[in-house]
């Protein structure tokens, strides 16, 4: 089968692969690729971050947000049959670990993701561990259904400590699951949506998700902007999706007093931070990772199929597996907001 692979260790080293198609283990099913999403963990190894070159074995097919329709399956597998319609959660979890046992599996101590740790979706074919699908209705197109991945963390910001509900919220960094974050906002009832993104695409589809308004945070002070908008009061909740070091003080300054600041995206190095000025504004610190398993994909998919949130828009373009690498280019050059893969 063909696979997109990341097969050299630097920037770049992805290429066109031929594999043979996987057959299940026991516990584990063969799902027939029908769509799969490059995402912003795929960039990372596209550009070696060390967090990654530390834990990959090369030559690794890619991807892990897909949608399928299972094939086959091994041994005692209970939770999916022939037939079914599913999507991936990307945390394969122990389901042994303190966090586990806590029905906390998004955060298990023992994590291995698709695409890193196994083969992943940008192939014809994936075999996984049975404990990972999650079943789609049948009539969810399949382009949509490989987008809950991402989509379950933005809908897990939105609703994690305060919620949106009749708030003012920040979406800082507007990339496809900051956008997913807008949409969500919109349709879970924020009152006030502000985005920020240097990306004139990126900021133009925030308006269109449902932003009231769009900031770029390179040519104005975001935190007078954002004070300007809220009559000084600040925002209730800050959601940073950015990773960059002066998102993440922007969008901590921006929260009201007693508001929610919660961190998605991580600057990639240590920064010093005043505490003292973070104990007068007493913000609440939530830190999001990845989704609740299954609360977030329950919500998620409610949203979609009941047509509170439409994905299409995020979905900027829709390539045959063999141009995958066409979908990285798009985005490095900041021409794309969520590529989607089709197996050719």
């Amino acid at each position: 089968m063909l696979a997109l692979s990341k097969t050299a260790d630097g920037v770049g080293g992805i290429a066109l692969t031929e594999h043979d198609v996987p057959n299940p283990g026991p516990g584990e099913f063969r799902l027939k690729v029908a769509a799969a999403g490059i995402c912003g963990t795929d960039m990372q190894i596209y550009h070696w971050a060390p967090r990654m070159a530390r834990r990959m074995a090369l030559p690794r097919i890619l991807g892990h947000e897909v949608s399928g329709v299972v094939e086959a399956v091994g041994a005692n597998v209970t939770r999916v049959a022939l037939g079914d319609h599913v999507s991936l959660e990307s945390h394969i979890y122990c389901g042994e670990c303190v966090p586990c046992k806590r029905d906390r599996a998004h955060l298990c101590d023992a994590t291995r993701y698709p695409g890193i740790d196994i083969d992943g979706a940008f192939a014809s074919h994936i075999a996984v561990p049975e404990s990972i699908a999650w079943k789609n209705p049948k009539d969810l197109p399949h382009e949509d259904a490989a987008m809950l991945e991402p989509f379950g963390i933005a809908v897990h910001a939105c609703l994690e400590g305060s919620g949106v509900k009749d708030q003012s919220v920040l979406v800082n960094g507007c990339g496809p699951i900051g956008l997913m974050a807008v949409a969500a906002s919109r349709a879970l009832g924020a009152e006030t949506i502000i985005a920020a993104d240097p990306n004139p695409l990126r900021r133009a589809q925030a308006l269109k998700s449902g932003a009231d308004h769009a900031f770029d945070p390179t040519t104005i002070d975001l935190v007078a902007a954002i004070a300007d908008v809220t009559d000084n009061v600040g925002v209730d909740a800050a959601i940073e999706f950015s990773g960059q070091p002066n998102g993440f003080r922007a969008s901590i300054e921006a929260v009201c007093k007693g508001g929610d600041f919660r961190l998605v995206g991580a600057p990639a190095h240590p920064l010093e931070i005043d505490l003292t000025r973070w104990l007068l504004r007493c913000p609440r610190i939530i830190n999001i990772h990845g989704r609740r398993i299954w609360e977030s994909w329950e919500a998620s998919t409610r949203l979609v199929q009941d047509g509170a949130i439409d994905l299409a828009p995020i979905r900027s373009h829709v390539l045959p597996l063999s141009e995958g690498m066409r979908g990285f280019d798009l985005i490095l050059k900041g021409e794309a907001l969520k590529p989607i893969l089709i197996p050719d």
